[in-house]
């Protein structure tokens, strides 16, 4: 392998360890919805795929029902690892990751309101577009966001809003 080569190689491992890192970033929390992937490095056995349901909890080898709603994937990681070590595993080699996510809704004057797949990075712009554009009387001003997390909570948002998974997107109609 030459030297430019190489160079290329290290850049794109570097990227796609920071959209790694970033999708599964340490502010991201588990909720209902969300798929994960939980490995141990050289067992199989305590390998799971498993989509959250309402309770947020999970039936996992060795530890029984444990709830992950709330928790970042370090943090899941984490749990499993203390649960293994010792009684079962010497020294556990646990990873985790979110495979889907739990999607975002928009309604109101957008095209075809519903649910979508959330991608980390969303805008409400990008959601919009997803959504077929907006209709002829959507407000670019009147914009709220219903955060998944905040109980109800609903915020005045822009079309460059971040959008996180399990959010809520309405476009109300402008006023001639």
């Amino acid at each position: 392998m030459n030297k430019l080569t190489h160079f290329y190689l290290l850049i794109l491992i570097s990227c796609l360890t920071i959209y790694v890192s970033d999708a599964n970033s340490a502010d991201y929390k588990l909720g209902p919805g969300d798929k994960i992937e939980i490995s141990v490095f050289g067992e199989k056995d305590l390998s799971i795929s498993v989509l959250l349901g309402n309770s947020g909890k999970i039936n996992y080898p060795f530890l029984g029902e444990i709830s992950l709603v709330g928790l970042s994937v370090k943090q899941v990681e984490n749990m499993i690892v203390r649960g293994l070590k010792g009684d079962y595993l010497i020294n556990p080699n646990v990873s985790a990751y979110v495979s889907v996510y739990r999607p975002f809704y928009i309604h109101g004057q957008v095209k075809k309101p519903g649910a979508y797949p959330y991608q980390p990075g969303l805008t409400i712009n990008q959601a919009v577009a997803l959504a077929g554009g907006l209709t002829e009387r959507a407000s670019v001003e009147k914009i709220f966001l219903f955060k998944d997390r905040s109980k109800g909570q609903q915020i005045k948002a822009s079309l460059s809003t971040v959008v996180f998974a399990g959010d809520t997107i309405t476009i109300q109609q402008r006023f001639f």
